[in-house]
């Protein structure tokens, strides 16, 4: 598929890809560059206050888990089972 660089370096990408990778407007794309080659990849902005607050999060059940504090699952039966789902 082609696409036109327009005026302010613009482009308008395909339509099915949009609807394949389910974009819509005000998503987020990382455009970078390796050996001539553009690559355009969506990504989710997160505020840093929430990613902080889930660090600390999974410092804590890590330090949880390997405290015997927390119980481990080796398995998704095994998850779902001790949920009553399994």
């Amino acid at each position: 598929m082609l696409a036109e660089l327009r005026h302010k370096s613009q482009i308008t990408i395909p339509r099915d890809i949009v609807a394949r990778l389910g974009l819509s407007e005000g998503d987020k794309l990382e455009f970078s560059e390796t050996d001539g080659v553009i690559h355009i990849t969506p990504v989710a902005v997160y505020p840093k206050k929430y990613l902080d607050t889930l660090r600390e999060e999974l410092e804590i059940a890590k330090a949880r888990i390997a405290a015997n504090e927390e119980p481990v699952f080796h398995t998704m039966e095994a998850l779902l089972a001790e949920l009553g789902g399994g």
